[in-house]
């Protein structure tokens, strides 16, 4: 897919064989470092969720051009990274990123609630505020953050509304049907 400035897309991709990505605390961690490194200075960033096989983004890109270039360096630099420390070879992707033009105000509230919901669907935790790699904690707290909080809560008319809409399950097929 193109990609195109001042447009959002929902960015995601698994691993290779549906394998992990992440094998351990740290690797979350050093995968949101080298995204703030690589990607962040030329997009927004609205929501995201690290699962164990998979992840997701909700973006806007505000540079194409150099959006480009560091998603493929972010991309390889954690890969190589992953490679090194547990003497793997080979994808750990399942091939290139994928992108959804996000293309409607629903589309844009579902993508949201979506990404967060994805450890509470996955039985990985039972409450949105408890998983660490996601931005919905980041919106129920005060401390400043890298996600445009207030763009989206604003979007959402209030923290409470925003609250109120993550209590509904988005599930795959009403995401599927924006693809």
């Amino acid at each position: 897919m193109k990609i195109n400035p001042d447009t959002c897309y929902h960015l995601y991709n698994r691993g290779n064989n549906k394998e992990l990505v992440f094998f351990e605390n740290e690797n979350y961690i050093y995968f949101l470092d080298q995204f703030k490194k690589h990607v962040l200075p030329f997009v927004e960033v609205y929501a995201y969720c690290l699962m164990p096989n998979h992840f997701h983004f909700f973006i806007k890109v505000i540079d194409k051009d150099l959006f480009e270039k560091g998603i493929k360096n972010f991309f390889i630099s954690y890969s190589k990274a992953i490679n090194k420390k547990y003497n793997r070879v080979g994808s750990l992707f399942q091939g290139r990123y994928k992108v959804s033009e996000v293309t409607s105000n629903s589309y844009f509230t579902k993508i949201i609630i979506y990404i967060h919901q994805n450890p509470i669907v996955a039985k990985l935790e039972k409450n949105l505020g408890s998983y660490k790699y996601s931005s919905y904690p980041a919106y129920l707290s005060s401390k400043e953050t890298v996600i445009s909080k207030q763009e989206v809560l604003d979007w959402f008319s209030g923290l409470d509304s925003f609250i109120d809409h993550h209590k509904t399950i988005v599930n795959d097929e009403e995401i599927r049907k924006y693809l």
